[in-house]
């Protein structure tokens, strides 16, 4: 089966095809030649998810499944949720929206936060949604090379490391995006 997955993150794009049983040939946004920038306008990661599927679909004909993934934090009611990569402005900079985290932060004692990942995928002309959700902890200081975006600064529970430290077959397996995209697969070889 040829997938498309709707973006544009050549980072997010390898760790899914890291996941993604060998039957399923993925593709990105650029290998199909897709370089538009999709809109998010949603008020939620769901709709967010919808949005960017709806258009590969409408508008290139292929089976597409995308995400939207946010970083929702206690002490800011659940902020930045649905803005996470424009968090620190328009240009989706992760070191400014990391720093801005940290800082609004501040010496909070109360530093538990979780990732969720929306995945909505349209196949064969039907809709389906899945969530993948890992809670952790933010911490004071960045620490790691390896991910992108918030991994850095978030320990998820049960670690004692970010996910930027962490090799790439523990993330995939207890991220966010790795339990989301696992609902995906197990749905993908029932059909």
């Amino acid at each position: 089966m040829e997938l498309i997955f709707a973006t544009h993150n050549q980072n997010k794009f390898e760790e899914v095809v890291f996941l993604m049983p060998k039957h399923i040939k993925l593709l990105s946004l650029n290998m199909i030649d897709c370089f538009d920038e999709i809109e998010e306008i949603g008020t939620t990661l769901e709709e967010n998810a919808q949005i960017k599927a709806d258009f590969v679909t409408n508008n290139y004909g292929y089976n597409c499944f995308s995400d939207d993934t946010g970083l929702l934090v206690d002490a800011l009611n659940g902020a930045p949720g649905v803005y996470t990569a424009r968090y620190g402005g328009p240009e989706k900079d992760a070191n400014i929206n990391m720093n801005k985290l940290i800082q609004e932060l501040g010496p909070s004692k109360n530093r538990d936060a979780h990732f969720k990942t929306s995945i909505a995928l349209n196949v064969e002309g039907e809709k389906y949604l899945f969530n993948g959700i890992v809670n952790g902890t933010i911490t004071q200081q960045k620490k790691g090379e390896k991910g992108f975006g918030y991994d850095p600064i978030f320990v998820p529970n049960g670690y004692n490391k970010t996910f930027a430290e962490l090799p790439l077959t523990i993330k995939n397996k207890i991220s966010h995006r790795g339990r989301a995209i696992q609902k995906l697969i197990t749905f993908l070889n029932t059909i």
